[in-house]
């Protein structure tokens, strides 16, 4: 496999590099907290402008405002993004899930109201499938919806969702048959986030900051038009919002991550770290190479069936634990100054304990990976 660029690729690599720097202002590139990142105007500009530039939605059909590129394209978009420390779009669980679920899932009009206020970050758009109980076992949910002459009336929690506080809009996994079997229980939702009996409860973390919410549905009342899919069919569209999820999310878990070990290094020989500490880099180094090469592996099962594969789920597995470690390290190089120091290292150290529960759990994906990848039986 020829793992360097295209002649097509290369000159969409040179010509995303260049507007990035001529469009990115210097005082906005590099480290960006929850609260900058989820709180601050500029993330909704910076999101139009990359819209408007052509940016956002790579992979979407033109039909539907994206730019009908090729997956290896979204995937270069997030290396040079991370490359430039750049924000990345606000809108990320829009492009990422929302919208490739209303895309298979949805009416016209759904496509009509929503596809192209997601790519403009007209719409912010949150996830509501974990609840208490239920956190990375989605067919145990229990906010039900009972159905209701033209609307279902929703009351229940979810949980760890993000952007909820600023949101527009919720993909929403209901229980409305409780008596039926699992997996044909459930049934997937648009719930306006400004609809009353909504609140929304943010979540303070250990950074100190509060990326996360709780979200309380009391007599909600959706119309049946909001609905993905048929009643009783939301575990195969939330299937479609979770493989989606992962697609390419490797390649700017990767690109981020490159930039982390660059600078663990620089921090390194600031410091004049010790034997074991050069080899404990280098095993880091060559993780993050075999992490790269399982992405470029994964996209190519994305570019030929258009259904990202199970890949994503030991990147993202592998991922999280490395950048727990790797943040372990650059703070141990730091000593005592490290929480004096411009907070980079602290921060990170902090914010990656979440890495191992977000996004699927750890336990829960090597489950997956045992499962789909290895083809072992299942463990109950």
């Amino acid at each position: 496999m020829d793992l360097r660029d295209t002649p097509e690729e290369a000159a969409f690599r040179a010509e995303l590099r260049a507007w990035i720097d001529a469009n990115l202002p210097e005082d906005r590139r590099g480290w960006r907290g929850g609260e900058q990142r989820f709180g601050d105007d500029f993330g909704r500009e910076w999101s139009r402008a990359l819209y408007e530039a052509g940016y956002a939605g790579l992979t979407w059909p033109k039909e539907y405002g994206g730019a009908g590129a090729p997956y290896s394209h979204q995937a270069i978009f997030y290396e040079e993004m991370a490359r430039a420390q750049a924000p990345a779009h606000v809108g990320v669980i829009g492009l990422g899930m929302a919208g490739p679920t209303i895309m298979a899932h949805g009416t016209d009009e759904q496509k009509r109201a929503h596809l192209a206020n997601i790519l403009s970050a007209e719409e912010i758009w949150c996830q509501g499938f974990s609840e208490p109980g239920a956190g990375s076992d989605l067919a145990a949910a229990r906010t039900r919806a009972e159905r209701r002459g033209d609307v279902h009336v929703v009351n229940g929690q979810k949980v760890w969702s993000s952007f909820a506080h600023i949101a527009d809009f919720c993909i929403l996994v209901t229980q409305q048959f409780p008596d039926q079997p699992r997996y044909r229980n459930l049934t997937y939702l648009i719930v306006d986030m400004h609809a009353p009996g909504v609140e929304v409860r943010p979540l303070r973390q250990i950074t100190g900051e509060a990326e996360f919410n709780e979200i309380f549905f009391s007599d909600v009342e959706v119309p049946v038009s909001n609905r993905l899919g048929d009643e009783g069919e939301g575990w195969q569209v939330a299937m479609t919002t979770l493989l989606h999820e992962r697609g390419t999310l490797g390649f700017a878990l990767t690109a981020a991550l490159d930039v982390a070990v660059g600078r663990l290094l620089d921090t390194a020989r600031a410091r004049n770290g010790d034997d074991l500490h050069r080899e404990r880099i280098a095993a880091e180094w060559i993780e993050l190479q075999a992490l790269r090469y399982t992405n470029y592996r994964s996209l190519g099962t994305y570019q030929r069936t258009g259904i990202p594969g199970p890949e994503g789920s030991a990147i993202k597995l592998r991922w999280s634990e490395q950048n727990q470690r790797l943040t372990k390290l650059g703070r141990e190089l730091l000593g005592s100054e490290g929480i004096l120091d411009d907070g980079w290292w602290h921060y990170q150290q902090l914010r990656s304990r979440g890495n191992t529960i977000e996004a699927g759990s750890s336990e829960v994906l090597r489950n997956i990976v045992a499962e789909r990848v290895l083809g072992l039986p299942r463990s109950r």
